[in-house]
């Protein structure tokens, strides 16, 4: 199944997309989790929240709902995977406040950080073996049989990451399940994508997953609402392919309505 949505949902420009005019800042989550059943968390990894938060936000969404995380900077940026034992153990003592609705953690890697397989490994081996982990190098040294293998070995997915319509890593898969992120399209509006990169993405996608595996799709290309239209979609090309979609909204106005 794809599981498509956004990273993040507290975007003040997506009033009048996603969020109607006048709608309170505070149920904004409610709103997304109306239309979406998925969204990924990026705001754990500037400051991770409480375990409350994290409890809050299952409360407020539907029983189905999933949520994926983005990993702490402290862990990925600051410690950059080293000691990682006391960063993980905090990270998951908070995010499993959400209880079932927790996906996957994503370890998003700074890009002067060069390969280092032990270290990965050693991180890798601090999480819970039920906890999904999708990791998301940005140094071209990363990509090596080693540690592909050290992916592999966790059951941990490389992140697939798109850059202007550019895939930023070997298109591996390291994992029964995937994780997909869009950064930056080429299409106008900028950053959108259009439809052409958005199919060859689903034709890769479906070379290396069948519609029976968990792909985690999101959209981050948040400016001027793009995120939301893009995710919208993929969503709809995906359908007509014959995969199994989560629930997107179907009332997004088009750009030339803004």
């Amino acid at each position: 199944m794809l599981l498509v949505g956004t990273s993040g949902w507290q975007y003040i420009h997506w009033r009048g997309v996603l969020y109607p005019p006048g709608l309170p800042q505070r149920v904004w989550l409610e709103r997304y989790a109306e239309c979406f059943d998925t969204v990924e968390n990026n705001n754990a990894f500037y400051r991770l929240p409480p375990r409350e938060t994290f409890e809050s936000w299952r409360e407020r969404t539907p029983d189905h709902f999933v949520m994926a995380v983005k990993a702490s900077r402290f862990l990925t940026h600051i410690k950059r995977l080293k000691d990682p034992e006391e960063p993980v153990q905090r990270l998951m003592g908070a995010a499993e406040g959400l209880g079932p609705k927790l996906g996957p953690i994503l370890l998003q890697l700074p890009p002067t950080l060069r390969a280092d397989p032990d270290r990965l490994d050693a991180c890798l081996r601090c999480f819970p073996r039920h906890v999904r982990v999708a990791v998301e190098p940005r140094h071209p040294s990363w990509w090596t049989d080693t540690v592909r293998d050290v992916l592999t070995s966790h059951g941990a997915t490389l992140c697939w990451a798109d850059v202007l319509g550019r895939p930023c890593s070997p298109l591996w898969r390291t994992a029964g399940w995937g994780y997909m992120r869009f950064h930056q399209g080429r299409a106008s509006p900028w950053p959108s994508y259009g439809d052409a990169s958005l199919r060859s993405w689903l034709h890769r996608v479906g070379e290396a997953w069948d519609t029976g595996c968990d792909v985690y799709v999101y959209f981050n290309n948040d400016p001027g609402g793009a995120a939301v239209r893009n995710a919208v979609r993929f969503a709809e090309l995906a359908r007509a392919k014959g995969w199994p979609v989560s629930r997107t909204p179907s009332d997004i106005p088009e750009d030339e309505d803004l």
